[in-house]
C-alpha cells in the first residue's frame, strides 16, 4: 500500500530542487529565527526539567525531548547558515545538578514540569505549521513540515505519560443546552 504522506513529499522534494535558486523571502527567514529561538529557549527550560525531576519516566522524555530539540536546532542552524541568515543568541546550557538539592520552594512538580513541556511542544508545533504555509520555497516549507511531524509524534508520547500520571489538564467539558448528560 501506497504512503500517501511519503508520496507527496517525494513530489515536493523533486520540486525544492528548483527553488533553492530562488532568496528567502522575509517570512520564511522571520520563521526560521523564530523557531531557533524557540529552540534555544525550550532547550535550557528542558535541561533544568531534568535537572530537577526524580521520576524516571519523566526525565527519559525529558531527555528524549532534548535529544529531538538538538537535532531540530543542529539542522536547521545548519540551513540559516548556509542561507546566510543571522542566528539568535542562545543562552548557556544549564549545569547537571542533584534534584534532592533544590529547595522545595524552588523546585518544580512533575506535573508542572511535564505541562510546561506540552506548552513549549504546541507552541512549536503551531510555530512549524505557520511557517510550513507561508513558505514559498518548497525545502522551507519541507523542512517546517518535517519539524511539525516530530513534534506531534513526541507530544502524543508525552500525552500518554501525562494521562497516567494524572498531570493532563482538561478543560471543563461543554454540555449544550437540552442535551442529556
Amino acid at each position: 500500500m501506497l504512503n500517501i504522506i511519503e508520496t507527496i513529499m517525494d513530489a515536493m522534494k523533486s520540486q525544492s530542487d528548483q527553488d533553492k535558486d530562488q532568496p528567502l523571502h522575509v517570512g520564511e527567514v522571520m520563521a526560521c529565527w523564530i523557531y531557533l529561538s524557540g529552540l534555544e529557549l525550550a532547550k535550557v527550560s528542558v535541561q533544568a526539567g531534568i535537572n530537577t525531576t526524580s521520576d524516571e519516566e519523566l526525565k527519559a522524555i525529558l531527555e528524549e525531548d532534548l535529544k529531538l530539540g538538538n537535532s531540530q536546532r543542529e539542522r536547521l542552524h545548519d540551513f540559516m547558515v548556509k542561507a546566510g541568515i543571522p542566528l539568535p543568541s542562545a543562552p548557556e546550557d544549564m549545569p547537571k545538578s542533584d534534584s534532592n538539592s533544590i529547595p522545595p520552594g524552588v523546585k518544580l512538580t512533575d506535573d508542572v514540569l511535564a505541562n510546561e513541556l506540552s506548552l513549549k511542544i504546541v507552541s512549536l508545533i503551531m510555530q512549524a505549521a505557520g511557517a510550513a504555509s507561508e513558505s514559498i520555497r518548497t525545502d522551507v516549507g519541507l523542512m517546517f513540515i518535517q519539524f511539525q511531524t516530530e513534534k506531534f509524534a513526541f507530544a502524543t508520547r508525552l500525552k500518554h505519560l501525562m494521562r497516567k500520571r494524572g498531570w493532563i489538564r482538561v478543560p471543563p467539558f461543554y454540555l449544550p443546552p437540552g442535551s442529556s448528560t
